[in-house]
């Protein structure tokens, strides 16, 4: 992104060669379908990994913080309902 920013020549030239390399990619894709899908696969499967790093985390924070302790309470008390 930056060296679509900058104005140097050197810029320049590295924006046309990531360019280039876009279309490259695209072209084997077009070529070859099988590769296509086995990036989609991946795709799908870095997004479910995704997801379930999500809930491992989530579950890794919920134990790390404590249950609040829980304390009797000061003096006598009773239940006076019958």
């Amino acid at each position: 992104m930056l060296s679509s920013v900058l104005n140097s020549d050197r810029a320049i030239a590295v924006n046309i060669e990531i360019m280039r390399s876009f279309v490259r990619i695209r072209r084997l894709l077009d070529a070859d379908k099988t590769l296509a899908r086995k990036f989609e696969r991946l795709e799908r499967k870095l997004a479910s990994h995704d997801q379930a790093i999500v809930g491992i985390l989530a579950a890794i924070r919920q134990l790390m913080t404590p249950p609040d302790p829980k304390r009797r309470g000061i003096g006598f008390t009773a239940d006076w309902r019958d």
